[in-house]
């Protein structure tokens, strides 16, 4: 990373979160972005400023600062069929294991300690607790890890609403989770499940 493009504040923040834990301590205490002024999809930079992210503006955000402490910045996107919402996470990896950095406004679809071998085992452990309301499992795909170099400094210092990279995101090589014979013997999550999975940490005002 060019750190010559960061403000002061911004290197002090960056500087502190030296670890995945800190990262992902950093992010539970920034608001949820319930976007009720419209959809957003903003910079690390706009988000610090307004101080709320949704899973991907927060999943930038642990890129951005994984790679100011010379990791690469990748995100995983974990895509869902047409009854849900996608969730993106910050990937990064020790002792050769992936793990997660995850910014969410639910119970379960969070950090991952770094103790999976490969991205489809990391994947894997957020398919059971990804459901709808009536219990419906969601996810279907999950894609390869998406590096954000390519796009240079503009994620992070960006004054527009990052579209481009949300889409291209969406559009990189996805790996289903399952065949079609699968997806038509799944289970709906219990009740138990569904009250679990509702538990919310922000609440719109």
């Amino acid at each position: 990373m060019d750190k010559n493009i960061l403000t002061k504040k911004e290197i002090s923040i960056f500087k502190k979160l030296d670890t995945p834990s800190k990262i992902q301590n950093f992010l539970d205490l920034i608001p949820i972005n319930f976007e009720e002024n419209g959809e957003t999809c903003m910079s690390v930079r706009r988000m610090l400023q307004n101080n709320k992210a949704h899973c991907f503006e927060g999943a930038m955000l642990a890129a951005a600062v994984l790679w100011y402490h010379g990791e690469k910045p990748l995100l995983l996107d974990l895509k869902c069929d047409g009854y849900d919402t996608d969730h993106v996470v910050a990937l990064f990896k020790k002792n050769n294991h992936w793990g997660a950095i995850s910014k969410t406004n639910h119970s379960v679809l969070r950090y991952r300690e770094p103790i999976y071998k490969t991205i489809r085992e990391l994947s894997m452990s957020y398919f059971h607790e990804y459901f709808t309301e009536k219990g419906k499992k969601t996810l279907r795909s999950y894609s390869k890890p998406f590096n954000l170099t390519k796009f240079k400094k503009d994620w992070i210092i960006s004054e527009r609403d990052l579209w481009d990279i949300s889409e291209a995101l969406d559009n990189s090589k996805h790996f289903p989770f399952m065949t079609k014979i699968m997806r038509k013997s799944l289970r709906k999550a219990d009740k138990v499940e569904i009250l679990a999975g509702n538990i919310t940490e922000y609440k719109k005002n």
